[in-house]
């Protein structure tokens, strides 16, 4: 393990209502840590719940919109259905899970010296997988509650799941570091905020950003497609193309751009304005 600079300003956050730029900076790449000492068990059971919430967000916000864009227009629908999903980065940054997409940040703690890279590629790895069989979970769940026995509903689950399949690889890859890029930026808000209504309201906006823009999130479509491919199996529902194959084919550009989107734009860029010169001093 190499031992990385000092980092004085996250030793003891300042008790006021939110932290500067530099200090959340610091605090982000002291939490870093944490991988070196949680268990893997931990790890995957954090990881499986934060599949779990980013679905329930998912599900809402398709339950909320399914009929909406024709009373309201489909610009308010979007702005609806973000509104309701940020309850999943809600209940991961407040309750506590590991994200795959909000752990892109673990990068500045490797920038930093804190920890190997190496621990970031297992802490992924572990985080990716037990995301994966939470929204899997979560996914067969809402299937077997019959709450889409509802036309609608299960048309627009149907809809969502067929329309991120047949995005070529390049609009996933930009729609996933677009997507990142807000995630990780809530992320950064939500540990500057010092209380529980800062932490859901630096949530709320940029998750809001990105899911009413259309942005591509790995971790919500491993519910929304799975979810579409569940209830295309359902008589009188059809969604040709919609297969395993078409489900990898989005996952695999949205996480490379996920993971470009909160590594570059985020983890290193604050790492290198606030961080660079204590780490080579």
């Amino acid at each position: 393990m190499t031992s990385g600079s000092p980092c004085p300003l996250a030793e003891k956050p300042p008790e006021k209502r939110f932290l500067t730029p530099a200090e959340t900076t610091c605090l982000i790449a002291e939490n870093g840590k944490r991988v070196l000492n949680q268990s893997l068990s931990r790890t995957l059971l954090l990881s499986l719940l934060a599949g779990v919430y980013i679905a329930f967000g998912a599900q809402l916000a398709t339950i909320v919109t399914h009929d909406a864009a024709p009373i309201i227009g489909d610009g308010l629908a979007r702005f609806v259905a973000g509104s309701v999903f940020s309850l999943g980065l809600m209940l991961v940054v407040i309750c506590g899970a590991e994200l795959f997409t909000g752990n892109s940040l673990l990068t500045k703690a490797a920038l930093h010296g804190h920890i190997r890279w190496s621990s970031i590629w297992s802490n992924w790895t572990v985080v990716l997988a037990g995301n994966l069989v939470g929204s899997l979970f979560f996914a067969w769940l809402m299937f077997h509650s019959l709450l889409w026995e509802q036309g609608q509903i299960a048309e627009r689950a149907l809809t969502t799941a067929q329309a991120k399949v047949e995005l070529s690889f390049a609009a996933a890859l930009i729609r996933g570091i677009l997507c990142n890029w807000l995630v990780c930026l809530a992320v950064f808000m939500a540990t500057a905020a010092r209380d529980v209504t800062g932490k859901i309201l630096a949530c709320y906006v940029p998750i809001m950003a990105f899911v009413a823009s259309g942005f591509e999130h790995s971790i919500a479509n491993m519910y929304f497609i799975p979810t579409g491919l569940l209830l295309a199996g359902v008589p009188g529902l059809e969604a040709p193309g919609l297969t395993w194959g078409g489900f990898l084919a989005n996952i695999i550009p949205v996480t490379l751009g996920n993971i470009i989107g909160g590594v570059i734009f985020v983890g290193f860029a604050y790492w290198y304005i606030h961080l660079k010169a204590l780490r080579t001093s």
